[in-house]
């Protein structure tokens, strides 16, 4: 990010927007066709130094997106994103427990109470079914997916060269038209 001056913005999408409340279990079939995939994703994250824990429970989201607006408006949305990642991903946390979001919440400095009642007040509903919905509409099908410039799409989980090599691309462009 430093190097090329990226900046990201997370933004929220559901894989499944009928996921029940409560999650669902991993479907068996699911969790037998993945092996292929964990294991490369298992190393990508070992070669990055990152530990990864794959969850057997799909946790349904919608809290944590909606949560995730609280931190954008409070300036701290991308350390509470991160954060959530780490809880998921790194530690096999269910993020869509109100404990853990808290937790994360006074982990960047954020009011864990306020969070909370605002978010279970629908303040933020409205905001992210329709960021979902930009995101259906500019073609994302499956996360994550990186839109670069708003020109590229990276999809899935990709190494390093690969954004690498699409920022480079679009720096090249810049100054061909410069």
């Amino acid at each position: 990010m430093d190097e090329h001056q990226a900046e990201v913005e997370w933004r929220p999408y559901y894989l499944r927007p009928d996921m029940p409340p409560d999650g669902m279990e991993l479907p068996d079939y699911k969790k037998g066709n993945m092996d292929e995939m964990k294991s490369r994703l298992k190393n990508m994250a070992g070669a990055a130094g990152l530990e990864l824990v794959f969850a057997t429970r799909i946790p349904n989201t919608r809290l944590a997106h909606e949560a995730t607006e609280y931190a954008r408006e409070k300036g701290k949305h991308f350390k509470f994103h991160r954060s959530v990642f780490d809880r998921f991903y790194g530690k096999g946390e269910d993020i869509s427990k109100w404990n853990v979001l808290r937790d994360i919440s006074l982990e960047v400095g954020l009011d864990a109470d306020e969070m909370q009642q605002e978010v279970e007040s629908g303040k933020y509903t409205a905001r992210v079914n329709n960021m979902v919905r930009e995101a259906q509409e500019i073609g994302v099908t499956g996360v994550p997916t990186y839109v670069l410039n708003d020109r590229y799409s990276i999809i899935g989980a990709q190494q390093y060269d690969v954004f690498l090599q699409a920022l480079e691309q679009i720096e090249r462009e810049k100054s061909d038209q410069a």
